[in-house]
């Protein structure tokens, strides 16, 4: 081929890539694409570009670089620029953008990271989500984002998380030192006593819920009886467990004998002092809320001879034991005395111990 006729078809070919430009510049079904940096941004609506190209410009703008509002501006316009890509359905492009732009380390950073760790979320990217919301909290300064603190977000989020336990015993002190007037402080008590029980650290975990018991107001989801389980391991723990046995056939033996006597006195000494209960078996709320009970057994000896059965109910087990008595004063004669294995870790000594732990009223359900 001549010289001319290559001429004519370079001249062709340049005249074919302006044609489709043209064309695309001024198609509604077209994306064009704009570059930032080594970046590549595009979306498919008409009005959306025009948008997404006012927004580039800024960040992109040599005036605004020079003057003091560059950081606002350029984050206002970040912000303009995810929005139009997420809108578009492009949340990896939006994330990447926001995780690159926190890499020039400016004022903003810790929103830039906060707001890509959110889009990642919302993907269902929680792991990677996750990983952003520690480093915001462990190496980034706190922000305020509509009156809201971006660390206290991350912890809460971060909390939330199936996380090891030593993790969140960190992460609730770090809450609850920084945060100290926020709603969650209560639950955060009793969920951070939780934690340092699955680490075997029990003293830790009784003075949190000893700082818990206070709430008596808060509900915490998953533990309907967190006040009463609280409650109950303070109280063990601040007695002095002396009504423990090891043998659960010298406790009934020393109950047996106190009953013959008719000895209120003797019968007290055995009885639980934390969370003793006594209630029906057909009483709505269950042994928890119907304990701490003061129990006078003057006034439940005054009819005769109580008949106590010469072995403990066929329902005995490795962890709990039941023992039929009859002829108490009162409406109902008839008790089954409640017995239990002591679960208090804490103490290795008084733990696995047998406790008599309240009194059931009417027959047994079968």
């Amino acid at each position: 081929m001549g010289k001319p006729q290559k001429a004519r078809g370079a001249a062709f070919f340049l005249s074919s890539i302006l044609i489709v430009l043209v064309l695309a510049a001024c198609s509604d079904d077209i994306s064009v694409p704009f570059f930032l940096g080594a970046q590549e941004f595009s979306v498919s609506d008409k009005a959306q570009r025009k948008a997404l190209r006012d927004a580039l410009e800024v960040l992109q703008s040599p005036q605004l670089k020079k003057s003091g509002y560059y950081p606002e501006q350029r984050m206002l316009a970040a912000r303009r620029i995810s929005s139009l890509l997420i809108e578009d359905g492009q949340k990896a492009g939006a994330a990447r953008f926001l995780s690159a732009l926190a890499d020039e380390h400016d004022a903003y950073e810790t929103w830039y990271l906060f707001a890509a760790a959110a889009v990642y979320e919302s993907m269902g990217s929680g792991p990677i989500a996750q990983l952003f919301y520690e480093r915001i909290v462990n190496t980034l300064p706190d922000m305020t984002i509509e009156g809201q603190s971006i660390h206290r977000t991350c912890l809460t989020k971060l909390l939330q998380s199936d996380n090891r336990p030593e993790k969140k015993v960190a992460w609730y002190r770090e809450f609850i030192r920084r945060f100290p007037d926020a709603d969650e402080i209560g639950a955060f008590h009793f969920l951070l006593a939780k934690e340092y029980e699955k680490l075997g650290l029990w003293s830790q975990a009784i003075e949190e819920y000893r700082r818990f018991l206070p709430y008596s107001e808060i509900t915490i989801p998953g533990y309907p009886d967190a006040h009463d389980y609280a409650r109950k391991i303070v109280e063990f723990n601040d007695s002095p467990k002396d009504w423990t046995y090891a043998d659960l056939d010298e406790l009934v033996d020393n109950i047996r004998k106190a009953i013959a006597a008719s000895s209120p006195k003797a019968l007290q000494k055995y009885m639980s002092k934390a969370g003793f209960f006594a209630m029906s078996w057909y009483k709505e709320g269950g042994e928890e809320s119907n304990s701490n009970v003061l129990f006078n057994f003057s006034h439940f000896m005054t009819r005769g001879p109580i008949y106590v059965a010469p072995s403990l109910d066929r329902s005995y087990n490795d962890s709990e034991a039941f023992l039929r008595t009859s002829g108490w004063t009162g409406y109902i004669p008839l008790w089954y005395l409640y017995f239990r294995r002591v679960d208090f870790p804490a103490d290795p000594k008084v733990h696995g111990n047998w406790e008599w732990a309240g009194i059931y009223f009417g027959e047994k359900l079968q």
